[in-house]
């Protein structure tokens, strides 16, 4: 399978890919016509921030399965395109952490004590000593925007200079803030409140121009540095607050257009620090970036879980052995349950009973609603499942309960409409061995593969060998059976594996006897 990288990554990463068996391909240059036409047979994808992943993109890579991201920042995929077409999209957060708080770190020296100015006056020949009196980073307030990982491990580092920490950020806990030593405020509060203003939100529609003129007054005499995203900082703005002293100082590492302009107005003001975009690049970051991504890559193509998977359920590694069995269970009893049920799907409950319920089961329940669209839908996976069901407005829930009566572990698919509603429970029996156990309360003993007969009758002396006979006459041998019933004479249900596909006609003649109370064809492993 070919992985095509169209940024640069280290080598590392590429070995990764390479010696796990996969073929890849490098296209740096790559945009338009000719990225579309690269990426139509592949099946992985690694960026940086210079590939923009846009919807063309996924609708021409109809093989692909994921888009790596080397680094933290996704605004150049579209993740709703990805997961429309059931393509995962994964970033490497982190790899580069350490580098970027590091650099945003320096930023902050830099800027407070005026550092790259007076180096580039010495190096003219200036002892310009007397012109720069700089500031102290101890004891005064570090205000953070965006408490994600680089933002932390910032906080930590500066709050054991001796800075005391405010942050905003709507998306985490009191208790995780206070752990780092941070106070989480309101967003005026933050900057009013800061000497220092640094900089760690993802570039969105709400954060684009999130720091502008009003909030530039509220950091009066105070330094704002940027090591995150561009954009954030309204940059025509910041160069006004510099020329006209609002703002002691800035830095930035970032910028809304890269490379940046030689007419940005951020260039014109001595009180302004650039660097280009230098938040990530050290030689271990790189490393660490690059082989990450391409271990999502190969994870994905493989069939395992992705760590940092954005769109698409994850399970920690050490967990997938264990919950790994009970993926193509939940699957399975989906895709009988869906093809059981007469008209629209309209809810969908999938139940957890025994040690399974100790597990993390998120990726198991995408994995059953992929089970029950996979009839229904021309592609479906885990990844866009959950998304086919919220737009098709069908119901999900899920439960647990650590009881079970019968079974060690029980997963139970049950789909419904207003009318009717079908329910299939799957085990697994001797650790590895995948079994449907019940349909519809029925207990059975099914082998859940390839192509399945499911017959309801009354149960009656020579039902089973009419459906037998039926079956032979059509050419269909049956591989085994397995039969439940209410109660003597009541009603039946019969799990025939078969060897081929059931013809209509054969359908119709066991249909056409008053004994047979209905028939269904049933294909999974994508057999027809």
């Amino acid at each position: 399978m070919k992985v095509l990288v169209t940024d640069p990554i280290a080598d590392a990463g590429l070995d990764v890919l390479t010696d796990a068996g996969y073929d890849v391909e490098t296209g740096y240059e790559l945009e338009g016509e000719e990225l579309l036409e690269a990426v139509s047979d592949a099946g992985g994808l690694i960026v940086r921030s210079g590939t923009e992943v846009t919807e063309e993109v996924f609708e021409a890579a109809e093989e692909l399965v994921i888009v790596g991201r080397a680094g933290i920042g996704v605004d150049n995929i579209d993740i709703d395109a990805a997961t429309d077409h059931g393509v995962i999209v994964a970033n490497a957060p982190e790899g580069n952490v350490r580098a970027a708080a590091e650099h945003t770190v320096a930023m902050a020296f830099a800027t407070a004590r005026s550092i790259p100015q007076a180096h580039v006056r010495l190096k003219d020949g200036e002892w310009a000593k007397s012109d720069y009196l700089g500031a102290e980073l101890d004891n005064k307030t570090l205000g953070v925007v965006g408490l994600g990982r680089v933002g932390q491990e910032v906080a930590k580092k500066l709050d054991s200079l001796g800075m005391d920490i405010v942050a905003f950020d709507p998306y985490i806990s009191e208790e995780r803030a206070e752990r780092i030593g941070a106070e989480l405020v309101e967003f005026e509060e933050c900057l009013a409140a800061a000497d220092f203003l640094t900089i760690h939100t993802p570039l969105t529609p709400e954060t684009e121009g999130l720091i502008g003129e009003d909030e530039l007054d509220l950091l009066e005499d105070g330094y704002v540095v940027n090591v995150g995203r561009g954009g954030i900082i309204d940059e025509d703005a910041l160069a006004a607050k510099a020329a006209d002293g609002t703002i002691a100082g800035a830095a930035l590492d970032v910028f809304a257009e890269e490379p940046l302009s030689a007419d940005s107005p951020l260039l014109g003001h001595d009180e302004i620090i650039v660097t280009p975009h230098l938040g990530a690049s050290t030689e271990a970051a790189q490393e660490n970036v690059a082989t990450s991504t391409a271990e999502q890559v190969a994870a994905a193509l493989a069939g395992e879980p992705v760590a940092n998977a954005l769109n698409a359920p994850s399970i920690d590694e050490s967990a997938f052995p264990r919950v790994e069995p009970y993926i193509e269970i939940a699957e399975t009893a989906g895709k009988v349950a869906a093809q059981l049920l007469d008209g629209r799907i309209e809810r969908i409950e999938v139940t957890y009973e025994g040690d399974i319920t100790d597990e993390d089961v998120e990726f198991v329940t995408a994995s059953a609603l992929k089970g029950v669209f996979e009839p229904l839908e021309w592609q479906v996976n885990a990844v866009n499942a959950p998304q086919i069901a919220e737009d098709r407005g069908v119901d999900v829930t899920e439960s647990k309960t650590r009881q079970a009566e019968d079974f060690q572990s029980l997963i139970s698919v049950t789909v419904g409409n207003d009318d009717d509603e079908v329910s299939v429970d799957g085990t697994l029996f001797a650790g590895d061995d995948p079994r449907i156990v019940r349909v519809d309360g029925y207990r059975v003993d099914a082998i859940p593969h390839g192509k399945m007969v499911v017959t309801r009758n009354t149960d009656e002396p020579g039902v089973i060998g009419l459906i037998g006979s039926v079956m032979g006459n059509h050419d269909v041998n049956i591989a085994g059976m397995f039969n439940a019933r209410e109660t003597i004479g009541g009603e039946a249900l019969t799990v025939y594996n078969v060897d081929s596909q059931v013809p209509e006609a054969a359908k119709d003649e066991l249909n056409a006897d008053e004994r047979i109370i209905g028939v269904d064809y049933i294909t999974l492993n994508g057999q027809n």
